[in-house]
């Protein structure tokens, strides 16, 4: 197995990061600096990266679970009275989510231990379509699901993932927020309070403030497809392993060109 192929399959990197490590001399076998394109036996050599033993995955899994409210889906809740997602889920493998629910939101999440995976489903170039189920107080009318179908302007508050850009207004510093147009998207009435959504994008709580942007609030919000992944009839606080036919349809999704 090439020595790129290896790191990625052991969720460190993707391939073309494992080159800039193994150009960079971070990487070695069996004691020595390693080189782009070398060929190892994972059986018998020893890889190591930044000095820490490398060790492949011995098996893939690939879990759909239900999340239920007050459910957080970050590595780490940071409030000792939240419970985090693999809390309440009793999965033998080490497994971690891919993307996030707020609290609030119910729905599909998948539960993995394959990283090129996660890489793959995150990134916005590659416009994995998400499904939801919203919910809305009173009726909501058909000028509001067509101004959100073509594209709504909401705000992208800091959330720790960025640099703040803080300004000093009137004596106190101020974050500053920053508009974006939502991209047009799929949008099918339910019922007179309820509607299904389809977004190609993947932005902070974007639902709510796209419903927020023309003036009504979400009272129930719930994911129920990942790409060809559907959520069918699995109750909350419920998981399942992927069907055979489920795992397959994500994995050909990505090929070894989508991972470098």
């Amino acid at each position: 197995m090439k020595l790129q192929k290896y790191l990625a399959h052991a969720w460190v990197c993707s391939r073309r990061k494992a080159e800039e490590y193994i150009e960079k001399w971070l990487v070695t076998v069996n004691g020595t600096v390693a080189h782009i394109g070398q060929v190892i036996d994972p059986d018998v050599d020893v890889v190591k990266f930044s000095d820490q033993i490398i060790k492949d995955q011995e098996e893939l899994v690939y879990y759909v679970f239900n999340k239920p409210r007050d459910i957080v889906t970050t590595c780490l809740s940071g409030k000792d009275d939240e419970k985090w997602i693999l809390d309440i889920v009793n999965i033998p493998e080490r497994v971690f989510p891919i993307g996030r629910l707020d609290k609030e939101t119910t729905g599909l999440i998948i539960l993995t231990n394959d990283g090129r995976l996660s890489n793959y489903l995150m990134h916005p170039k590659y416009e994995h379509e998400k499904e939801y189920v919203v919910e809305v107080y009173w009726k909501i009318d058909d000028e509001a699901l067509e101004k959100m179908r073509r594209g709504v302007r909401i705000e992208l508050k800091d959330n720790g993932s960025r640099t703040r850009i803080v300004r000093r207004i009137e004596g106190k510093d101020t974050i500053i927020t920053r508009k974006y147009t939502t991209r047009p998207c799929e949008i099918t009435r339910l019922s007179s309070s309820k509607f299904s959504i389809i977004l190609k994008e993947w932005k902070n709580r974007q639902i709510r403030r796209m419903v927020a942007a023309v003036e009504y609030d979400v009272k129930k919000l719930k994911r129920i497809r990942v790409e060809s992944i559907m959520l069918w009839d699995l109750d909350e606080g419920q998981w399942r392993r992927m069907t055979s036919n489920e795992k397959q349809s994500i994995l050909d999704l990505y090929n070894d060109e989508s991972l470098t």
